[in-house]
């Protein structure tokens, strides 16, 4: 058998890097949260989420479709769960956080995405029995409380001052969502990912293109212009191909439990990309937060903390 080529053998190594995945899945998901604050108003949300995984689709398709040949017996066998993963983890949770972030601040965001691992450790509860083992408690508590003293910038007070809106229980709906997706996906059919992804986004682009022709009939038009179209390759090429690619193979070889405290670093990417591209100045409490978030997810995800 021929040697693996250098891009090969690294593209192998990162396949089984659980943590280095699920990290880069937040960094890119976090970078779709502030891109989306930025361009709310001007890029249609329903449009942008059907867009978005019609573009993943057709990104994918030509690496997928030996895939999805071999694996079509399984598929068509669990379409029933696997329009479930499309309708929960790329259409409903998609839409929605899209729209929400037309009504609230980028801080609100973060701050409920801060609650995702809650929302998968309860499905897991709900569906499957699985309840958090104490470092897993432990470390969810820990990095949840490094975001609060990031977003809140070290001033507990200022919690009492956030009001929320719509826009914040629409955000709060669509991690709920995404949390049953998270669950679920330790049950995926045994497939290549290329085949789950590829039939996921097909999937949730068919279930989005409703939404997205009555918000145009309403007069919300995508202006094809630099704004809208650079927004578009980023939510293509890294919020959806990459991060979805990476967060599923994390899911896959270490546990949903073990997987969800990674999101926590999602509003931690945020902040620093605040930092990067806003001109915000980095302060004591960005380096205690990110302590405390880094110590959780480490304590979370350890193998000892998984429960047998």
């Amino acid at each position: 058998m021929p040697a693996l080529s250098p891009p090969f053998r690294r593209l192998r190594w990162l396949n089984n890097q659980p943590y280095l995945l699920l990290a880069l899945a937040s960094l890119f998901w976090a970078g779709n949260i502030v891109l989306a604050r930025y361009v709310a108003g001007h890029v249609p949300p329903l449009t942008l989420s059907c867009i978005r995984w019609i573009g993943t689709f057709l990104m994918l398709w030509p690496f997928a479709r030996p895939h999805v040949k071999r694996d079509w017996p399984v598929l068509r066998a669990h379409w029933p769960l696997l329009l479930v993963f499309a309708l929960t983890g790329f259409a409903l949770n998609n839409a929605l956080s899209y729209w929400a972030m037309q009504y609230t601040q980028a801080l609100n965001g973060l701050l409920i995405q801060s609650s995702t691992p809650l929302f998968v450790a309860l499905w897991s509860l709900l569906l499957f029995g699985v309840r958090l083992t104490p470092a897993q408690f432990a470390g969810i508590a820990l990095s949840l409380s490094g975001v609060l003293v990031i977003l809140l910038r070290g001033d507990l007070a200022a919690l009492a001052n956030i009001q929320f809106n719509r826009g914040d229980l629409m955000f709060a709906a669509a991690l709920f969502i995404f949390g049953l997706y998270s669950a679920l996906m330790s049950r995926r059919p045994t497939m290549h990912q290329l085949s789950l992804i590829s039939f996921c986004t097909a999937a949730g682009a068919v279930l989005l293109l409703p939404l997205a022709a009555w918000e145009y009939a309403s007069g919300a038009v995508l202006k094809p212009d630099l704004l809208s179209l650079s927004t578009l390759a980023y939510v293509v090429v890294f919020a959806s191909t990459l991060a979805y690619l990476f967060f599923n193979r994390g899911i896959s070889l270490i546990g949903p439990n073990r997987a969800a405290p990674f999101l926590h670093l999602v509003p931690v990417f945020g902040s620093v990309l605040a930092i990067l591209l806003l001109g915000e100045q980095p302060q004591l409490f960005h380096l205690v937060g990110y302590a405390l978030v880094l110590t959780g997810v480490i304590t979370a995800s350890r193998q000892g903390a998984a429960r047998k």
